[in-house]
């Protein structure tokens, strides 16, 4: 089963290599080669040499090679077959069948897929020169896709005439209705499929016609907006991607592939700079798209609403980044604009979505984030409720766990608890609220030091970190203040309990001495670690301990410089023991 040899070899002798590659590659002749750069590795000086002699290809510096046969696999990512058919379809050259049975169902393939071809180029002159497609090219106008654009993407027009193709095309009923194009009506006669609508033709990667998408003009009373060719022996939805035959190579160049929900919207990408996307046919993104687009790139940078589909097709997309080791993240486009509208009001902002995505779990997380008030402690828990049954979604218990940390930092609970959670991946996970935890009075050593970094920053940020921070709240009011560098911005992303110790911290007059109660924190929380590290018996964790209470007692030396090379000690010291249970939590 196969192609006849005698026709591979006459093609091979036939077809120029030089040719067939400077259809991809401007050539230079050098001696007895041709050189230019590499399509298929990024350089700045010719590696790729072309021999006409010999019938052959090398690249120098990513080691490619092959005959013209290679060639057009390994650019236009097709098999053999796939390739010798391309290259006798560009020569004109017939090929025989060495099994009957599959000449046959080619021969009837390339029969269907011509006359879709001869459908495209009839539609596409209805819509340059037709007088009664002028409404048609109005609407293209104002949508920012007439002239070359309508050229390059091929856009037609179905006239509003009951069977003006079915008459015009040329072609047998049997093969109108093979492909979709036409039917026969009660009246057994043939009638169009498609009427009075703007022609979107969609083609297979390699080029070839499949079908149409329609799309009514605005005033129509048709109900139907839009409508796509049913599926055909050459046209299959599941396996068909809109735009690949003009996105493939910069698909592979890029290593990433945008993927769309309509053909305006792959038109837009490709008018804002962007020529890599693709879009569904009229369906939900399949695992067939996924190994389609997987022979092309690994990055794939989801362009649509992607949390519509909910746990299911979470789940599948986690399955398929597992199975066929793909990155699936989502574009980060502005709220309510779709990228057909964004390619002509602010193209810039359309290309800069797809150069940072969000990883698909990050954004479904951060859609659950946004979701619920945090105004108290009820509420809090529950949105952590919420987010968890996101994060344990996944797969990888190893994603699960560091999601779950920055979950912890949104509704300010233990980031331990929520490891464990995330390490359990139960899918309904419950978040118990406890009551905050409290040392002493609000104005301690840890309140000073919140009322001193919101009144003089500098004069106590660099010995604050997160361990000095014993009490929840006065913990948090910590976390915020970090994170926004300022009052205002904290009390907005604080918690309700540690918005309380803001609020009090920023009304407080106090005289404060920054080392002082730098130092007065620092001393609380190392006492309070070694008070639960009592029972070690490890002689080097019986070393820290001793090297940590003499610093401790430095601290309060008269003398200033070894004061403070104890105060930095003490904050490794401390900084390391946080690392410790963290790493034992994971």
């Amino acid at each position: 089963m196969g192609i006849a040899d005698d026709d591979i070899e006459r093609l091979r002798s036939t077809v120029s290599i030089i040719d067939t590659v400077q259809r991809y590659v401007a050539l230079k002749r050098v001696g007895r080669n041709w050189v230019g750069l590499c399509p298929f590795h990024a350089e700045k000086s010719g590696s790729f040499n072309v021999s006409e002699e010999r019938g052959r290809y090398k690249c120098f510096g990513c080691q490619a090679g092959g005959d013209v046969f290679t060639f057009i696999q390994e650019i236009e990512h097709l098999d053999f077959p796939g390739a010798v058919e391309h290259l006798a379809a560009k020569a004109g050259v017939d090929l025989t069948y060495t099994t009957t049975g599959q000449s046959s169902e080619r021969a009837r393939r390339k029969r269907l897929t011509e006359a879709m071809g001869d459908a495209v180029e009839w539609y596409h002159q209805r819509l340059l020169t037709s007088p009664d497609a002028r409404a048609a090219r109005d609407y293209l106008r104002t949508r920012g896709l007439a002239g070359d654009v309508a050229r390059h993407f091929k856009l037609g027009w179905a006239p509003d005439d009951w069977d003006l193709l079915s008459r015009e095309l040329g072609q047998p009923a049997d093969v109108m209705q093979d492909v979709g194009l036409a039917f026969r009506n009660r009246r057994n006669r043939m009638q169009d499929s498609f009427r009075a609508r703007v022609m979107f033709p969609i083609f297979s990667d390699s080029g070839e016609a499949l079908a149409f998408g329609g799309r009514v003009l605005p005033g129509s009373d048709d109900p139907a907006k839009y409508k796509n060719s049913s599926e055909t022996a050459i046209y299959a939805k599941s396996k068909t991607l809109y735009g690949l035959n003009w996105a493939k190579a910069d698909i592979a160049k890029v290593d990433q592939v945008v993927v769309c929900e309509g053909y305006t919207d792959v038109i837009g990408f490709h008018q804002a700079g962007v020529p890599r996307a693709v879009a569904t046919c009229g369906t939900a993104l399949t695992e067939e798209h996924v190994r389609i687009l997987k022979r092309y790139a690994r990055r794939v940078v989801l362009s649509f609403d992607a949390d519509a589909a909910g746990q299911g097709a979470a789940e599948r997309f986690y399955e398929w980044e597992e199975k066929h080791q793909v990155e699936v993240s989502v574009a980060r486009l502005p709220a309510g604009k779709d990228p057909g509208d964004l390619a002509r009001s602010n193209p810039e902002a359309l290309a800069k979505a797809v150069e940072s995505p969000i990883p698909f779990l990050g954004f479904r997380l951060q859609r659950t984030l946004q979701s619920r008030r945090m105004d108290s402690p009820e509420h809090r828990a529950r949105l952590a409720e919420e987010a968890m049954t996101v994060v344990n979604e996944h797969p990888n218990a190893n994603v699960r766990k560091l999601y779950a940390g920055e979950v912890a930092a949104k509704v300010g609970l233990p980031v331990t608890d929520l490891v464990r959670l995330a390490e359990r991946g139960t899918r309904r996970p419950v978040v118990e609220v406890r009551a905050p935890r409290r040392n002493g009075p609000m104005e301690n050593a840890e309140f000073a030091a919140l009322v001193l970094l919101i009144d003089d920053w500098d004069s106590i940020a660099e010995w604050l970190v997160e361990a000095l921070f014993y009490d929840d709240a006065n913990r948090m009011a910590f976390l915020a203040l970090a994170e926004a560098g300022d009052f205002n911005r904290a009390l907005e992303i604080a918690p309700p309990d540690a918005r309380e110790v803001l609020e009090r911290a920023g009304m407080a007059d106090l005289q404060l001495d920054p080392m002082v109660e730098a130092r007065q924190l620092i001393e609380a929380a190392v006492r309070r670690e070694l008070r639960q590290r009592t029972s070690l018996t490890d002689p080097v964790d019986l070393e820290q301990n001793r090297v940590a209470r003499l610093d401790v007692e430095a601290l309060t030396s008269s003398d200033a410089e070894r004061s403070l090379a104890a105060a930095e000690s003490l904050l490794g010291w401390l900084h390391r023991r946080t690392e410790e249970r963290t790493a034992g939590d994971t």
